[in-house]
């Protein structure tokens, strides 16, 4: 099969060409050449770009995604992947607890939502989870934020 372009892999994938060109630039995926303006990928590069939308949906950075990839083909970290499930595990378990005090406050007779203890359990753990980072962005943001940090201009 010959080489696809930019476009034909970010029609394929619904990515866009500017995260075909952010992966590539952070090493997850590679170009073959040019035609014109336009990178060229091999077909394969559907699979890498499967696993790391897999990883991706997940809760893997990139940089842990990058480090499964190999000159000799992915290698997926097993414990890492248990730990993500563990992590997965506890935050459907927060979620779950959130939808069904939604449901309840939804319905709930007491005067004011504050005076239910259903809705204060909730509001607890919505305390609690506040201030979590849970992405990359977020993370980066905390870290860009912190004193002494370098400073970089968007």
């Amino acid at each position: 099969m010959s080489p696809m372009d930019i476009a034909e892999v970010a029609k394929i994938t619904g990515l866009s060409s500017s995260t075909l060109r952010f992966y590539e630039a952070r090493g997850l995926i590679q170009s073959v050449g040019r035609k014109g303006l336009r990178r060229l990928f091999h077909a394969d590069v559907l699979d890498r770009l499967a696993l790391i939308s897999l990883g991706r949906g997940t809760g893997l950075s990139l940089d842990e995604i990058g480090r499964m990839f190999t000159p000799e083909g992915p290698v997926i970290d097993r414990d890492l992947l248990l730990a993500k499930a563990d992590e997965l595990d506890r935050k459907i378990k927060e979620l779950t607890t959130m939808r069904d005090g939604l449901r309840h406050a939804a319905v709930c007779r007491a005067p004011s939502h504050f005076e239910c203890p259903k809705f204060q359990r909730l509001l607890t753990l919505a305390k609690k989870n506040h201030f979590r980072p849970t992405s990359d962005l977020q993370r980066a943001h905390k870290q860009k934020s912190k004193p002494g940090a370098l400073k970089t201009t968007d």
